[in-house]
């Protein structure tokens, strides 16, 4: 593969596509996009040239290209198809422009890697389902892949690392002071374990909130809404980055009793960096993010849940544990240490 290499003279230039699903950085929901935008920040604090493809209601120091006003999870006014063909072709017409091109946008822009001069790197976000694995292995050998956690390596694939997200700390500060409430914070989605974490709390006695969109209509009206009174059980929907800390750092325990081998877990680790211990199903990348007994518990799938007493966990003996781990800046890091080995040898295969 022939690259751009550049010079001492001039900086490393990238294009970075994000998902167009939500904005960057997300309101809210939008775990991908989130990763996109500290991912962004980093890289142009660092001086690298980075343009962002991504919506127009983005917020960055990047140079951003757009073609779509804002996501459509939160647009439904323009035809998805039409939106990504249009967003991911504005970023490859440009591929000339760059020394290297970040996707982050799952598998379809691996069709348009052999068509390209410059090398590509491919952060995968899990595989959605086994359908889209083909598409991967095809051109296993174009794109530089990026797994996000050793539990999510796939072993028909080659990887040129594995680099686990970061958060920024600066935003979730260690919060003191009660924690009187347990926390479920994610999509309502049975993949999620809403209403194991509904039953867990029951069974403490203790009261439960839970944050997040609502992934599964069905199952939120059937499963999760019937249990929420305003009193044990409060929904508060989808909370902003505003929010967070607070919400997450007053909890007693963050409940993350997945049914599904999650590739990683923002709200576990942004809970963990508030002081909050998690209690988790020990699947995916859980025991990687996990340290049990120090700041959180791993707990078998359908088992008993233990819930932590109070003062059991020091909240700023939880925090170390992800400080060096999963900050942001070591992310950013070893993403331009992965840059600068792929563009110092052109041609080379992924290992």
């Amino acid at each position: 593969m022939i690259g751009h290499h550049p010079t001492e003279a001039r900086p490393l230039k990238v294009g970075l596509l994000a998902p167009i699903s939500w904005r960057v950085p997300p309101r809210h929901y939008g775990p991908w996009e989130q990763f996109v935008s500290l991912l962004t920040e980093g890289l142009v604090s660092r001086g690298v040239e980075v343009t962002l493809f991504a919506t127009g209601d983005s917020l960055t120091n990047a140079s951003l290209s757009s073609v779509v006003p804002s996501g459509y999870s939160e647009d439904e006014s323009y035809d998805v198809k039409v939106a990504e063909g249009l967003h991911l072709a504005s970023c490859f017409e440009r591929a000339a422009e760059f020394d290297l091109i970040h996707n982050s946008y799952d598998f379809l822009p691996l069709c348009f890697s052999r068509l390209i001069g410059v090398p590509m790197v491919t952060t995968i976000h899990g595989f959605s389902s086994s359908k889209i694995l083909p598409a991967y292995q095809k051109y296993n050998t174009t794109s530089h892949y990026v797994a996000i956690s050793a539990a999510d390596r796939h072993p028909s694939l080659s990887y040129a690392a594995t680099i686990h997200h970061g958060v920024n700390l600066a935003e979730l500060p260690l919060v003191t002071g009660p924690r009187d409430y347990l926390l479920y914070f994610g999509r309502i989605h049975p993949d999620k374990g809403t209403k194991e974490a509904i039953l867990a709390a029951q069974q403490a006695d203790l009261p439960l909130i839970l944050a997040g969109i609502i992934q599964d209509r069905a199952y939120f009206e059937n499963d999760v809404k019937p249990h929420i009174d305003g009193r044990q059980v409060r929904f508060l929907g989808p909370v902003g980055r505003e929010h967070k800390a607070a919400l997450l750092g007053g909890a007693r325990a963050l409940l993350h009793l997945i049914r599904f081998d999650e590739p990683f877990g923002f709200s576990v680790v942004e809970a963990m960096a508030c002081g909050t211990p998690v209690i988790a199903t020990p699947r995916g990348s859980m025991p990687e993010l996990i340290v049990d007994g120090e700041n959180g518990t791993l707990v078998a799938p359908g088992g008993v849940v233990s819930i932590p007493e109070p003062g059991q966990f020091d909240p700023g003996t939880v925090r170390a544990s992800v400080e060096q781990r999963f900050c942001h800046n070591r992310m950013v890091d070893q993403y331009l240490t992965l840059y600068k080995q792929i563009l110092s040898t052109p041609g080379a295969q992924v290992a």
